[in-house]
């Protein structure tokens, strides 16, 4: 063990303070022992005023919330005021022996913080202490649903007298903070104005409005990776994302997916991995690896899937926020990166897949979430990257022959637990844009079109496929039709009925527009 941070300083691991001041909790913690792990996105340190300015990446508490330099004092201190950190504790609890642990939770047996470490350090580790079990006191929740999202509805542990509200389980449980951002958007109940919206609109223009989203979304995820889909592939993948909430997750159903979206197969290796993998380029001159991202070793897929698996079944059976859960399901998979090819994809119907589930989408309707992705790929290159990039410093790997990496130490921690904050933030964003622009355009586009082809029929008889031709060509010409229109496709409409559609495609879709 190392020291404790006693000075003030104006950087912790090369992370800025706001002002000086004296980290203390979790970053206490990590110094202490030299805690090898990506630091958490918001740490904690005293400053030396009574008024500091707290950030997103500092919260800055006045000199009488300072802890003392002890391990119990830090760690009550660190889960009081930060929540619970699964990925230092996972650190911390492998480098102290058991009977520190023990001792802290003597020293108060019936104290709330204490039976709530004794909780975690033997639900984590697997270990039971030498302690009797704690009796009558009051129940205590392990996680603050103030400060992290949690079950709603828990189990009880008699042993400790605390309820169980973690999300997922030791084999993977990445937790989210209530941040300000996602206070207010899950105040939003997203799922209620969608529902709302829809009830408001015909049966048959919301299963046309349906399919559409649904093939958008298919077309979006293939257009993240950089990909042009066939017709037939694109239609493929949409029917699965249709199909998405209504079986449970489980390793072959991802094995199945992947075969879906991958098609082609013979240049592809389907199933798990059963070498190391990673995000990135190659040097051109000497075909070392250049990593963005180094995955999950083979060696632990099979492990971190299944808790991803009871994971999924645990948030919605125990009352998780649906967007949160989906995003630390989805974003957790694709840091895994199980698969040679088709992760992001199944990372993106894995967010369907929860939503769908959990009702949170109207019946029939998938969130085209992959196209608001697609607006806003930078800002969701920067959310991947956000854990991705520190956690490259944390994975010892090295050249394999054939130009891949071989990971060196355990890393599966690093997948299991991870701060999805910024990720469920990301998400609930997409989510709101999905219901508050995206619905709402297309319900309106088809309104607008209804007009148009009611008012096309009035004025010559023609067919349902020349209509939409028709009204592609005004649409890409400003609500004119072209000279090439006019003498080809569409030589047969006379100056007069030209002139009218014109007028009838400004009027339908004026609204629209």
């Amino acid at each position: 063990m190392g020291e404790w941070p006693s000075q003030a300083v104006n950087d912790f691991r090369g992370r800025l303070l706001p002002e000086t001041g004296t980290p203390v909790g979790y970053a206490a913690l990590i110094a202490a022992y030299g805690l090898a792990i990506p630091l958490p996105p918001r740490l904690t340190a005293i400053a030396e005023r009574h008024h500091p300015v707290a950030t997103t990446a500092w919260n800055m508490l006045t000199p009488r919330h300072r802890p003392a330099s002890t391990l119990a004092a830090q760690l009550t201190f660190a889960i009081k005021w930060e929540g619970v950190d699964l990925s230092v504790l996972a650190q911390l609890f492998r480098v102290l022996a058991p009977d520190t642990i023990a001792d802290l939770v003597r020293a108060t047996p019936t104290g709330a913080f204490a039976r709530r470490i004794w909780f975690l350090y033997e639900w984590m580790t697997g270990d039971r202490l030498d302690l009797p079990d704690a009796g009558k006191v009051r129940l205590v929740d392990v996680v603050d649903p103030n400060q992290q999202f949690a079950l709603a509805d828990g189990e009880v542990s008699t042993r400790h007298r605390v309820v169980n509200n973690l999300p997922g389980t030791p084999r993977f449980c990445p937790m989210i903070r209530r941040s300000p951002v996602l206070v207010a958007a899950a105040a939003k109940k997203l799922d209620e104005r969608a529902r709302g919206q829809i009830g408001r609109v015909r049966p048959d223009l919301v299963a046309r409005a349906a399919a559409f989203l649904l093939l958008n979304d298919s077309k979006s995820s293939f257009a993240i990776e950089g990909e042009q889909p066939s017709s037939t592939r694109a239609i493929r993948w949409g029917q699965a994302i249709a199909e998405a909430g209504q079986t449970r997750l489980s390793l072959p159903e991802f094995d199945r997916l992947q075969r879906i979206v991958i098609g082609d197969a013979r240049f592809v290796r389907l199933g798990l991995r059963d070498e190391g993998g990673f995000v990135g380029v190659h040097d051109r001159e000497t075909g070392d690896p250049i990593p963005d991202h180094v995955s999950a070793r083979a060696q632990d897929l099979e492990d971190l899937l299944t808790g991803l698996v009871d994971y999924a079944a645990r948030t919605l059976q125990g009352g998780h926020d649906p967007v949160a859960a989906a995003a630390a399901l989805a974003f957790g998979f694709v840091y895994i990166h199980p698969y040679v090819d088709g992760n992001g994809r199944l990372h993106r119907w894995l967010i369907h897949h929860v939503l769908a589930a959990a009702a949170y989408n109207p019946p029939g309707l998938v969130f085209p979430v992959s196209a608001a992705i697609l607006r806003h790929l930078d800002t969701y290159r920067s959310v991947l990257e956000s854990y991705s990039r520190p956690l490259l410093s944390e994975i010892e790997w090295r050249r394999t022959s054939s130009g891949n990496v071989e990971v060196l130490n355990d890393t599966a921690d690093y997948y299991r637990f991870f701060d999805a904050t910024a990720h469920a933030e990301f998400l609930y964003a997409c989510v709101e844009q999905t219901i508050e622009q995206d619905l709402p355009a297309e319900v309106a586009f088809l309104e607008a079109f209804d007009r148009f082809s009611l008012g096309v029929q009035e004025i010559v008889d023609m067919p349902a496929d020349q209509v939409e031709l028709l009204q592609k060509f005004l649409q890409q010409n400003d609500g004119r039709l072209s000279q090439r229109a006019r003498t080809r496709e569409f030589a047969a409409l006379t100056a007069d009925e030209t002139a009218q559609v014109e007028q009838l495609y400004r009027d339908s879709f004026r609204a629209e527009q």
